[in-house]
């Protein structure tokens, strides 16, 4: 037999493509060609299969080899196609048998000795060939380096078949027993519940916590505006530990983006992420790109928490990229040659001073700010960033005095209960956050009543509120009217969503 034929994936995004390895031998001056729109790691596995069968005690072929990769038109990138290359290539020489290669997927990039190591997107194939085999009906075993096992085996009903080197691999196949067959992983995640911060150990700043309660209650995004010092980053990464806890699909989809950068251990597993990038950060690295789209900080933040701090100091255009995904969940990559889709529903929370030297409003009246650089440090952020931010407040500081005679907080454990009940409740109502809410919906579940409406319309009118501005405060009130277990939205819960919804340029 001189052709043979296998099944691996691409990586476009979140999508891993079937793509077929054809390997075929034929007489002629000895070459080795690799064509379907092979990138440079995928060119240079030419001389990692060489190396690696060569020294695995295999015969490399002198003759024509041609490997296609189809679909043609599909870019290959990375080293994962070494795998199955090598084990085409070995088929169609016949040193080993090729009856059953249809009934596998491969992946896996070589050594020059032969062993496999890691890919990235080990688990966003898994959940491809999971999707496939469902519409198909023809359900293939994955053969992948071990290193990336625990991860693809997280994906129920895929029989995954880990091995360490190209010779384990070949055994396999060659092998008439099954105590020299590859064996069928099982998924070890974490058994340990997650570890967060504790919010008892921030003293004090009884409002912020507060508001962080209800952001987290409603899936909301909050910006805290307030002095050096006053905790707002200690707020900030204590904020997942009272989100409430990650079902089975939340973690999976945020599993299958960290993979795609090779970020994941199942360590990790149903541990919310909590991404902090620098303020020097470029628009690509918030929201992925590249020749070959990979995702950004708002997709790797996916199902967790992204904080961006001194946000003023940001970019004014890196900010401007927030406004879609904050609205839709999603972000899109179009380049040239191909598009990719990431999931990005992610809760904003940001921190900033209130002024250039951080200290107006502050107790020892340290500011000597003018008003005009003042309104040019806020404007920095734009109008429409700021509008989409559900609530904003101030982060005072506290007095020495106060701050050393402070008793311990209230316990993340004790807030996330609340969260949770709150969150439970608005599954059962409308089967979402609050914050996902449509303006039908909103309509629906989220109306006031009399004196909260006419507190509302005060508020919206000496604010010169938008549209959107007035929704948010809505869906903010409806979430605090479930931390009160109250099943219609009192003037007390319009009044309490106000006071989340400052402006900021007034203070």
């Amino acid at each position: 037999m001189s052709l043979a034929v296998l099944t691996s994936r691409a990586l476009a995004g979140m999508q891993a493509p079937e793509v077929l390895v054809e390997v075929h031998l034929a007489n002629g001056l000895p070459s080795f060609t690799i064509v379907g729109l092979p990138e440079t790691e995928v060119k240079e596995s030419k001389d990692r299969v060489r190396a690696a069968l060569q020294n695995a005690g295999f015969e490399f072929p002198a003759r024509r080899i041609t490997v296609n990769l189809a679909p043609a038109d599909l870019p290959k990138e990375s080293g994962r196609f070494d795998l199955p290359i090598a084990l085409g290539i070995l088929a169609a020489s016949g040193q080993m048998p090729a009856d059953s290669l249809d009934q596998y997927e491969f992946a896996g990039e070589l050594s020059l000795s032969g062993e496999l190591r890691p890919i990235r997107g080990a688990l966003a194939m898994t959940f491809a060939m999971h999707r496939d085999g469902g519409h198909s009906g023809k359900h293939r075993a994955f053969i992948l380096p071990r290193a990336n096992a625990d991860e693809a085996a997280l994906v129920n009903d895929v029989a995954i078949l880990p091995a360490d080197s190209l010779l384990q691999v070949c055994t396999h196949f060659a092998a008439s027993d099954s105590t020299t067959k590859l064996a069928r992983h099982q998924a070890t995640p974490a058994a340990t519940p997650p570890a967060y911060p504790d919010l008892a150990d921030v003293k004090g700043q009884a409002q912020a916590k507060r508001a962080l309660e209800v952001a987290a209650a409603g899936s909301h995004s909050l910006l805290m505006i307030g002095p050096p010092g006053t905790g707002k980053s200690m707020l900030a990464a204590r904020f997942a530990g009272i989100l409430p806890p990650m079902t089975d699909d939340e973690a999976l989809e945020s599993a299958a983006v960290q993979s795609l950068t090779s970020g994941f251990t199942t360590a990790r597993w149903k541990i919310r992420p909590y991404r902090a990038p620098h303020h020097t950060a470029s628009g690509v690295a918030l929201v992925g790109g590249g020749s070959a789209p990979r995702p950004g900080e708002i997709s790797l933040a996916h199902r967790g928490v992204l904080f961006l701090d001194e946000l003023p100091e940001f970019n004014r255009a890196v900010l401007e990229v927030l406004r879609e995904p904050l609205e839709s969940g999603r972000i899109t990559i179009s380049r040239a040659a191909r598009q990719a889709d990431f999931p990005a529903h992610f809760q904003l929370i940001a921190a900033m001073n209130p002024c250039p030297c951080g200290f107006l409003g502050h107790a020892s009246n340290k500011c000597r700010c003018t008003p005009d650089s003042i309104a040019r440090y806020q404007g920095r952020i734009s109008g429409p960033l700021l509008d989409r931010i559900d609530m904003q407040i101030q982060v005072g500081a506290l007095a020495h005095g106060d701050l050393a005679g402070q008793a311990e907080g209230e316990s993340s454990h004790a807030v996330a209960q609340r969260v949770l009940h709150a969150s439970s409740r608005q599954h059962a109502r409308q089967g979402k956050h609050n914050n996902l809410l449509t303006v039908s919906e909103i309509d629906t579940h989220c109306r006031p009543d009399a004196s909260g409406e006419q507190l509302l319309r005060t508020a919206m009118t000496r604010l010169n509120w938008s549209a959107r501005a007035y929704h948010r405060v809505l869906k903010v009130a409806r979430t605090i009217a479930d931390l009160a277990d109250a099943p219609s939205i009192a003037q007390t819960h319009v009044a309490e969503a106000i006071q989340y919804r400052r402006a900021m340029r007034e203070q």
